[in-house]
């Protein structure tokens, strides 16, 4: 089938002027390894190109049929870094990715970066980038400095984001409590990456946040970092927790279960996972308008993760609202070019 576009929506970039003023950062110790990694990536030849090639990107685009990305700073962003670098390294990239999209509008959104380790400057980030920006939502690499979004210094972000109907896309990073992790390659994506983003996505629900923020919207990268396949038994196990007086520790009482937060605050992509029996456990956990595709370039393959959308034993509904129909609801991009997913 031809549809009508088709929209990746973790799609990483930076620019020259970006890893060359990051580059150069001291950072918090307990980030030091996690920077180590990515700075040793981003001064690959074939990374720091792929990150950095606007055209090249779109003509990667072209190849695989892609009609949209849905670009953000290269993780972790500047949340590794002090508050008088961090602050105004966000307004820089903030303002090179929304030069990105004006110069190709039919082909770019942006997700915007900011510094929550400088609360104030956080908020008024989020309502520029939502407004004189006119990004499309706001990325987030879990923990700062340690500290979660679950923690009330942070109830002022989580506010502007729900103010400013700012989507927040929870992008993993090493584990804030890394000696468990520190051996094997266990922190980065083999296994840290996806346990870090479900535990910080689990504080989240647990917490009671969405019962102060109901219509805050979490985008979950990697079909859910391995919840939906625990939906059933969190629950149950949320029960049991409630019937014994919070043995378990201390835990808020909740307007509703763990996974009624999941299916309505929600919202999975499949980046990195081109597996149909896992997007057929995240279909069922929070169905198809939830769910969006996304390759996470430039570390997985463009044109297999297309290949996986148009393979996957999905109805014509399912594959148009995880091409772009999702995409366009949850972070306002307009998909009009099309994007061809039948075998030529």
């Amino acid at each position: 089938m031809t549809l009508r576009g088709i929209v990746a929506v973790e799609e990483h970039v930076a620019t020259g002027a970006f890893l060359n003023a990051a580059h150069r950062l001291e950072v918090d110790p307990a980030d030091r390894r996690e920077l180590e990694l990515m700075r040793t990536v981003e001064r690959q030849e074939r990374f720091r190109t792929a990150l950095t090639d606007i055209s090249a990107r779109i003509a990667a685009m072209d190849a695989a049929g892609q009609a949209m990305a849905v670009l953000s700073i290269n993780p972790p962003g500047v949340q590794p870094y002090p508050v008088t670098d961090a602050v105004p390294l966000a307004q820089a990239v903030n303002d090179d990715l929304a030069a990105i999209v004006r110069c190709h509008p039919d082909r770019f959104g942006a997700l915007g970066t900011i510094a929550p380790q400088a609360i104030d400057a956080a908020t008024k980030e989020i309502e520029r980038i939502m407004g004189p920006l006119g990004l499309n939502g706001v990325m987030i690499n879990s923990h700062t400095h340690g500290s979660y979004l679950d923690e009330p210094e942070f109830e002022p972000i989580l506010a502007a984001a729900q103010a400013h109907s700012a989507p927040i896309y929870l992008h993993p990073r090493f584990p804030s409590t890394p000696t468990p992790y520190d051996v094997y390659g266990l922190q980065a994506a083999i296994w840290g990456y996806q346990a870090e983003a479900g535990l910080h996505a689990m504080r989240l629900i647990m917490s009671g946040t969405f019962d102060k923020y109901p219509d805050l919207t979490i985008v979950l990268g990697h079909l859910g970092e391995g919840i939906p396949y625990w939906l059933r038994r969190i629950d149950n196990r949320y029960a049991f927790a409630t019937q014994v007086s919070g043995s378990a520790g201390s835990m808020p009482a909740l307007e509703l279960t763990p996974s009624e937060y999941f299916r309505r605050n929600f919202v999975l992509t499949t980046s990195g996972i081109d597996d149909p029996a896992v997007l057929d456990l995240a279909l069922d956990a929070v169905g198809d308008d939830n769910i969006m595709f996304a390759v996470d370039t430039p570390y997985e393959d463009t044109a297999t993760a297309v290949r996986f959308l148009r393979d996957a034993p999905l109805t014509d509904t399912q594959r148009i609202n995880i091409a772009y129909r999702t995409a366009e609801r949850v972070f306002g991009v307009e998909c009009s070019a099309p994007g061809r997913i039948a075998p030529d």
